[in-house]
Order: structure tokens, then sequence, then C-alpha cells
């Protein structure tokens, strides 16, 4: 049970990291759209601006897809431990009046996520 409440913590750190990471997907969107007012009013792009956007935005995106894996991997790793907990109970209790204990199932697969790195280029969202 120690380990899914560092599990749970974990997760919550997680979920803060989110709400960061979708802030600086607002000031990239924030950013996008100055670019657009430069091209509308006859400016042109600045190059550089322009791919500092573009950077970011690839920085941003890989940021989500860490997060989105590490979120599958807790919440797998945490039904596992809780399978784990619930046998060893019912195997160390005796059954009660009752009847048998019920215990959750293991997850089926492994393992969630089978990246084991993460790199820019295209993401799936579900």
């Amino acid at each position: 049970m120690t380990a899914s409440n560092d599990l749970d913590r974990l997760q919550r750190l997680l979920a803060d990291a989110s709400t960061t990471l979708l802030q600086h997907f607002h000031g990239l969107s924030d950013q996008i759209a100055g670019l657009r007012q430069q091209l509308d009013s006859g400016l042109g792009l600045d190059a550089v601006s322009l791919e500092q956007t573009r950077q970011a935005l690839g920085r941003a995106v890989v940021a989500l897809q860490f997060q989105d894996m590490a979120s599958q991997l807790i919440a797998h790793t945490d039904k596992r431990l809780r399978s784990c907990a619930d046998r060893l109970a019912r195997d160390a209790l005796a059954d009660d009046d009752d009847g048998e204990g019920i215990t959750l199932p293991a997850p089926l697969r492994p393992n969630p996520v089978t990246q084991d790195e993460i790199d820019a280029g295209s993401i799936e969202l579900f």
C-alpha cells in the first residue's frame, strides 16, 4: 500500500507538471498569434522567432508524450500492486462468514507502454 501511495503522489506531481505544460501551450498559442499579426500587417515573418516557436512547440509535444506514457505506466503499476495486495490479504486471512474475499484481477498485459524513449516527431492523440 505504501508503494501505491507513492504512485498516487507521483500522479499528482505529474498532473501539476501537465498544468504547467498546458500553460506553455497557451504561451505558444500567443506567440503564433503574434507571428500571424506580423504576417497580416505586411511586416513579414521574423525567421528566428518563427524557428524558436516551432522548436518550443516540438518540445511541448515531447513533454505531452512523456506525460501520457508516464500516466499509463503509473496506472498500470498501481493496478498490479493492488491486485498483489488483494491476493496476499486473501491468502493470509481466512474467509469469514461473508464468504470468500474478492480480489482485483491483475492487468492482462505486462506493460501498457512499449516505448522506452521519447523523440520529437509525430504524435498520436487518443
